[in-house]
């Protein structure tokens, strides 16, 4: 894992994101952990007093952004590092369309990555240095039957990362797109997901990979197999009814 000194996770109290800030903190690096429940931020803070700074937020509270990234940053120190975890799943029938959940998961996945990512796109295109990793998924490679809105909002970030990662990377500036596969957390809790590993494996790997730019699957299996389902024929993926 490289060696971080000042971290912004969003999205760290539960899942991988908590795991992130976590390990960040326990290997000695100042982590602004940023989430809607405050408690567990406290949790976390309790474990690490010395480098863990919570700050309770909303991703969908768009204005507040600009003004909490700049106060959290000079709380911090510095900025070397920052963690878009945040993310919206709700569970979605077959042959349901429900505008309400569609928006939910189109504002927490996308639009508050952008709000959040912006600013630090910005301060590092500015410093010459940072590292951004949003959490992408698997299910934004292609878009199935079951969760239309969820793989479109995943593909957007994964689109949105590329393009940060085209602009910045002339800067000195790394930019990360990681996709999980499945993973053991509370958005997945009682769906089917064989062969799930666990959040704090995911977060460490995920720490591994920050040392690099680019677009990271969580194992080469799923690079294999995502390459074979993304050049899957259209006609043939829409009868495979996954």
């Amino acid at each position: 894992m490289p060696k971080y000194r000042f971290a912004i996770v969003v999205g760290a109290s539960s899942g991988i994101g908590r795991e992130i800030a976590r390990q960040l903190a326990q290997s000695g690096c100042r982590v602004a952990a940023v989430a809607r429940r405050y408690d567990r931020l406290e949790e976390l803070r309790q474990s690490f007093p010395d480098f863990i700074i919570p700050a309770e937020h909303s991703v969908t509270d768009y204005d507040a952004i600009p003004a909490l990234f700049q106060d959290l940053t000079g709380k911090l120190g510095g900025l070397d590092l920052i963690v878009y975890a945040s993310g919206a799943m709700p569970k979605v029938e077959e042959n349901e369309f429900d505008f309400q959940k569609d928006r939910q998961m189109i504002e927490v996945n996308d639009l508050g990555a952008v709000a959040w990512l912006d600013q630090a796109a910005e301060r590092f295109q500015n410093t010459k240095h940072g590292t951004i990793v949003g959490i992408g998924s698997v299910a934004g490679d292609r878009g199935r039957l079951k969760q239309p809105v969820y793989n479109a909002s995943k593909a957007f970030l994964h689109t949105y990362l590329e393009a940060l990662r085209n602009r910045l990377s002339r800067h000195g500036v790394k930019v990360v797109t990681v996709k999980p596969g499945p993973v053991q957390t509370e958005m997945t809790a009682g769906l089917d997901l064989p062969k799930a590993i666990t959040a704090e494996s995911a977060a460490a790997i995920i720490l591994k990979k920050s040392a690099r730019g680019g677009e990271h699957y969580l194992s080469p299996i799923h690079a294999v197999i995502f390459f074979i389902i993304r050049n899957i024929p259209s006609w043939i993926f829409r009868r495979l009814n996954v």
